[in-house]
């Protein structure tokens, strides 16, 4: 999700990946981790199935202390926490990670980090790229280390909209970035959105998962689909999610809604399915929303005691994250 989100159909085209070279495994499973089933795991090796939301926090920084509590005090065991590397929005400073990083171990919350500022690069004239995304995990990297266990690094939100010319590339810049990150010595899970604003309807992730899986010498890259009006019926939903179980391939519900401008999203079915399968799904948002997508915010004005109608089914109602399944 990002704000404002742009709508474009394209045709779907065909998506060349250049040969990467890939390294032996070689990642000692000192935190949060993918087993060899493409199962997301805690160090112990017990399993990771998040159930949670995003926070906005680089556009609300002083409601974070606050929100991350009430998220945890729903029941939520991930929260989803949106940065600026300062390319579009005010930069989120180390200082400010390292806050995040202690509050979420205090709250016993996963946290998935991720640089929102390259959100729907190719059509947003204003987004970055991830080069630009990873020179800022680079240069944040200080706060991040020693935190594997709880922390997880979202390389880039949505890193490509609808625009055919740039989204050839998403294959091999999000093998690049991978590359760039573990050479540098960032031994964290890594998450990678897909293109199309997130939700893939050209199936560039879906076709070029396998090659970008295996350039990561760690093994421990997850991808994240985005499902919003791309994913009206359950059908879709379906064949998407078992698309990587079946192929033994980490995969989150990154960020996902119960109605949308593009369409209407099956949340039941999002839910349901995610269940049934043992994978990760994060709402969109805590609070905050505007240009017309307020009725995605779970909580009214940051008030945990003010639940909207998407945050009563997203943690009361069926496959809710406060009703264990």
């Amino acid at each position: 999700m990002h704000r404002p989100r742009s709508l474009v159909s394209l045709a779907a085209f065909a998506l060349t990946l250049p040969l990467l070279a890939h390294a032996a495994p070689a990642a000692a499973e000192t935190g949060l981790h993918v087993d060899d089933q493409g199962r997301l795991t805690h160090a112990d090796g017990t399993d990771l199935i998040m159930r949670g939301v995003s926070h906005p926090h680089a556009w609300f920084t002083d409601r974070t202390p606050t929100a991350l509590a009430d998220i945890a005090g729903l029941g939520a065991n991930t929260v989803r926490v949106v940065l600026s590397s300062g390319d579009r929005w005010d930069r989120t400073d180390e200082g400010q990670i390292q806050d995040l990083v202690a509050q979420c171990a205090d709250l016993g919350l996963v946290c998935v980090l991720e640089v929102h500022d390259t959100t729907g690069y190719g059509e947003e004239p204003e987004a970055a790229t991830l080069d630009q995304a990873v020179d800022y995990w680079l240069d944040v990297q200080s706060a991040l280390d020693g935190a594997e266990d709880h922390i997880i690094v979202n390389i880039g939100n949505e890193p490509y909209g609808n625009d055919e010319a740039t989204n050839q590339y998403w294959a091999a810049d999000t093998s690049d970035a991978i590359v760039r990150l573990r050479e540098a010595g960032l031994d964290h899970m890594l998450v990678v959105d897909a293109p199309n604003w997130g939700q893939d309807w050209q199936g560039s992730m879906r076709e070029s998962a396998p090659e970008v899986a295996d350039v990561d010498p760690h093994d421990n890259t997850v991808f994240s689909i985005h499902m919003y009006g791309v994913y009206e019926q359950e059908s879709t939903v379906v064949d998407y999610l078992e698309h990587f179980t079946d192929a033994g391939l980490p995969l989150i519900i990154g960020e996902f809604g119960h109605e949308h401008s593009d369409g209407d999203p099956d949340e039941d079915a999002i839910m349901a399915h995610a269940d049934r399968l043992g994978l990760g799904y994060i709402g969109w948002s805590w609070s905050g929303n505007s240009g017309g997508v307020e009725y995605l915010d779970i909580v009214e004005d940051f008030d945990a005691d003010r639940i909207t109608e998407w945050g009563e089914r997203l943690f009361h109602g069926p496959n809710g994250i406060a009703t264990g399944g």
